[in-house]
């Protein structure tokens, strides 16, 4: 009889989509992925994600934030190499920006679901240069306004 109910349980289990295994809890790529996203959107520095066109596409349409846009986790066995790709924000010195994410990452995965990370790969993919226009335009208007100011 215990047998059988442990096949039965093994058989809801899996019909609803989570897997467990004789030793405990299969954690989703997908739930890793969401952590090591909200730990790389605390870092000073990170302007933003960069993700596949297709991901973007659906989080205009569903209108929630994606959270682990432009991570990619990789899982075997219980260690995990986790790509993180990135835009940062000009002016950020990058092997700091990524140093802190290295650490991060690592931290909130490892505390968060007990899994070994052997790797965090920092992929940047571009330099958010919005902040220096922003600036350049402000100063410009300064500079116009300080002119009339002058001229009356």
């Amino acid at each position: 009889m215990g047998e059988e109910n442990k096949e039965l349980e093994k058989e809801k289990v899996e019909n609803i989509g989570e897997v467990i295994e004789d030793d405990g809890i299969e954690i989703s790529e997908d739930v890793i992925a969401v952590i090591a996203g909200v730990a790389v959107s605390e870092v000073q520095g990170v302007s933003g994600m960069a993700g596949s066109f297709a991901g973007g596409i659906s989080e205009v349409l569903s209108g929630k934030k994606n959270l682990a846009k432009g991570i990619k986790v990789d899982k075997e066995e219980e260690k995990l190499k986790i790509d993180v790709n990135i835009i940062v924000e000009y002016g950020s010195r990058i092997p700091d920006v990524a140093f802190e994410i290295q650490n991060r990452v690592k931290k909130s995965v490892e505390g968060m679901t007990g899994l070994k990370v052997e790797e965090v790969n920092v992929h940047v993919q571009g330099v958010n240069t919005d902040s220096i226009v922003k600036q350049d335009q402000k100063e410009d208007k300064n500079i116009e306004n300080n002119e009339n100011n002058q001229e009356q």
